[in-house]
């Protein structure tokens, strides 16, 4: 029986769903996993630029206060390096504050970024005014622009505008890391829930393995139950064709002998009278009729060969011999006879035996087929024939028939030759075994091994 007709319907189903939920939040998890991943990187992405954006406008203010240290000492001295400090400084304050500006485009932030930007300018313009009065030799114009507080006031404004821009961004930083945090959650929410779902997944499928399991170790016992039912039903079927052919060979053996008695009691009757009566015409007229003498002896010689007839047909039914002077020496008849008939060289190797007279004929028998055999087919100069006790000295009896033929292959005999399947049957029901080893152009061996009696 197939596993998936153990499977029980309601099974199938629970396994389907259980599959798709299990997809279902696999989806979940991938879900979770690319949004947590998008959102902290556009989080990280906003640290990034806020930061930068942060050392970008602290970075304009110190550039702002250095330009403003070095008009100073420009004024106070009128050193060049302190002017070449001042024009160095101011042209990094226009870099930094492109930058600021270039981050402060729209909205609300754009406002707050001209803001810083106009106070930026003015006060590097308050600088570079300054500065360039008194290169001039202007000095009481420059005095008085210093005396004005108008530059204290500029840079209080770029102080004021930087600081609302760096607290904003600090604002915006803080949002980000939140954001970053709400990634994480939402990452570990996603690993929980992948963990989740992997261990249902195992729980599941160890469930439906063990499940799986049982039903295959219950499909394997019931194979190992039929093939046990197959094998007693195959050797109770062997045992019944045993038998079988044993009572067909037995029925087959006394319906022999019932014809070989009817025909040496019927039969040889009639011939022996029949003879009788030749004999005695042939005496009354031998003087007067000679040419009548002649035809009724020319009957008694046919009479004569239907006897020899009358007689081979009934050793064949039912070797006398073997009934009335046993085995040995009814398989000496039987081998000279054939090497008479056949021309072939016969050799034998023949030792007393204890067989019962069913083995005694079923060896017998399976000497004759074996003898048929080779002289229709084998193709053979010489046969050898062997009885005697068992080689291994075991309490049976070994009968070998071998000859230098053509032989074949065991395994492809022609259909409708049943001789020596029939003897490996009755060597058998005798509780004996039967083997029969041949190749082509390397003979035949018929080998057979029955217990003792």
């Amino acid at each position: 029986m197939s596993l998936s007709r153990r499977l029980p319907p309601n099974w199938r189903w629970p396994w389907v769903l259980t599959a798709l939920v299990l997809a279902l939040g696999v989806s979940a998890v991938v879900l979770l996993a690319e949004s947590s991943y998008r959102l902290a990187r556009e989080a990280l992405d906003g640290v990034e630029h806020r930061n930068a954006l942060r050392f970008d406008i602290a970075t304009l203010f110190q550039r702002l206060n250095q330009a403003e240290s070095a008009q100073r000492g420009f004024l106070l001295t009128g050193r060049d390096s302190y002017l070449d400090e001042v024009l160095r400084q101011g042209q990094q304050v226009n870099e930094a504050l492109a930058r600021v500006k270039g981050y402060y485009q729209d909205g609300e932030n754009a406002k707050r970024g001209a803001l810083l930007g106009e106070a930026v300018l003015q006060k590097h313009s308050e600088i570079k005014l300054t500065t360039e009065l008194y290169r001039a030799g202007r000095h009481d114009a420059w005095r008085s622009v210093v005396l004005t507080d108008i530059g204290r006031e500029q840079m209080e404004a770029a102080r004021k505008a930087t600081t609302e821009l760096l607290a904003l961004e600090a604002q915006l930083l803080q949002a980000d890391r939140r954001a970053i945090h709400r990634a994480l959650n939402l990452g570990r929410i996603g690993a929980y829930l992948l963990t989740g779902v992997g261990l249902l997944a195992l729980v599941l499928f160890l469930r439906k393995n063990a499940i799986l399991h049982e039903l295959q170790r219950a499909a394997a016992r019931d194979l190992v139950a039929e093939r046990d039912r197959l094998d007693a039903e195959v050797m109770h079927r062997t045992q019944e064709l045993t038998e079988l052919a044993r009572h067909l060979q037995t029925v087959r053996e006394d319906e022999r002998a019932r014809l070989a008695r009817e025909l040496h009691d019927e039969l040889g009757g009639l011939l022996t009278a029949a003879k009788l009566d030749l004999a005695r015409l042939v005496r009354m007229h031998r003087k007067e009729q000679p040419e009548l003498v002649e035809r009724l002896q020319h009957m008694a010689k046919l009479i004569d060969e239907g006897i020899a007839i009358k007689r081979r047909i009934i050793e064949d039914l039912r070797p006398s011999a073997l009934t009335n002077l046993g085995l040995l020496p009814a398989l000496e008849i039987l081998t000279a006879e054939f090497a008479e008939r056949s021309g072939l060289r016969v050799d034998t190797r023949l030792e007393p035996v204890p067989l019962a007279g069913d083995a005694a004929l079923a060896v017998y028998r399976l000497v004759q087929e074996s003898l048929t055999n080779v002289a229709k087919h084998a193709q053979a100069r010489e046969v050898t024939v062997e009885l005697g006790p068992a080689a291994d000295g075991g309490l049976a009896c070994e009968v070998l028939v071998r000859d230098d033929g053509a032989g074949f292959l065991p395994s492809t005999r022609r259909a409708g030759h049943h001789g020596l399947v029939g003897m490996r049957y009755r060597i058998e029901s005798l509780q004996g075994r039967m083997q029969i080893q041949s190749a082509p152009g390397q003979g035949c061996t018929v080998r057979a091994r029955l217990p003792l009696s």
